[in-house]
């Protein structure tokens, strides 16, 4: 494992493999950095660089120190000082999954960055967005002392928002179920983040983006996909049949070689 600090005095923890191009892979608020662990050898000729997020979401501390407004911010700032800390062998690619693509492009914005890879980033449509209320549902469930129901509230909104027909069972199969758990507060104040976060008209990418989706996530996150495709200048959209909001890792034969073609391009 390797560390950095990002401007903040955040220590960042990460691991670094093989040699060649840095490619970041940062994972969303529901997983844990082995997300991406049926992804990284299938980009074996990149330094794979998979960091430990600090905190479930983005933060260690509470709510007091960082705010909901503040969290994004937080969390771009580790992904810049990444960026910093791996460029010696050329500008690294970000690949950022759900809150974690919503992160890679934000940092991308202001960081020398080869190309980045979004899938469905953590975005919600104007009309969704001013309708959301996840995270209120979820604290109010907390402060009823119902954390398991809180945290299912999430998974089935972005998991299965067609439904799932025994919930119960997935979740004991789902490898970071109950642990996350412990960690519902830190979803609360991510959710509370997406919630206020509005796309902007233009995003100020220079780097050429890759957006990617599914037919089977959630129609939101669909939605705000292209959105997102048509704020930037160099993008290019691709709609996977049959995959849902867990892609990368759900589908990484297909996701990785989509993803190694638009490098390669």
């Amino acid at each position: 494992m390797q560390t950095t600090q990002s401007a903040d005095g955040t220590e960042v923890v990460y691991e670094r493999r093989g040699d060649g191009r840095p490619l970041l892979f940062l994972h969303g608020g529901m997983a844990p950095a082995e997300y991406w662990e049926p992804v990284v050898p299938r980009f074996d000729e990149y330094a794979a660089v998979v960091p430990q997020r600090p905190g479930f979401g983005t933060c260690l501390d509470g709510p007091t120190e960082t705010s909901a407004d503040e969290v994004l911010d937080r969390e771009v700032g580790y992904v810049r000082a990444l960026v910093d800390d791996v460029d010696v062998d050329g500008d690294p690619i970000l690949f950022g999954h759900s809150f974690g693509a919503l992160t890679a492009i934000e940092a991308a914005t202001d960081a020398a960055v080869e190309a980045v890879v979004a899938y469905e980033p953590a975005i919600l449509p104007e009309d969704f967005r001013k309708r959301a209320d996840l995270a209120d549902r979820m604290e109010a469930l907390i402060e009823e002392g119902e954390r398991r129901e809180a945290v299912k509230r999430y998974v089935e909104l972005v998991l299965h928002p067609e439904g799932v027909e025994d919930l119960e069972a997935w979740l004991t199969a789902w490898p970071v179920w109950p642990e996350c758990v412990e960690l519902a507060e830190e979803v609360v104040r991510m959710n509370r983040a997406v919630e206020k976060y509005e796309i902007p008209d233009r995003i100020d990418v220079d780097a050429p983006v890759l957006v990617l989706t599914g037919t089977d996530g959630p129609d939101f996150l669909r939605e705000s996909a292209r959105a997102v495709h048509e704020a930037l200048s160099h993008s290019r959209l691709v709609e996977f049949d049959g995959v849902g909001h867990g892609g990368p890792s759900e589908a990484p034969d297909l996701i990785s070689a989509e993803v190694r073609s638009f490098l390669r391009g």
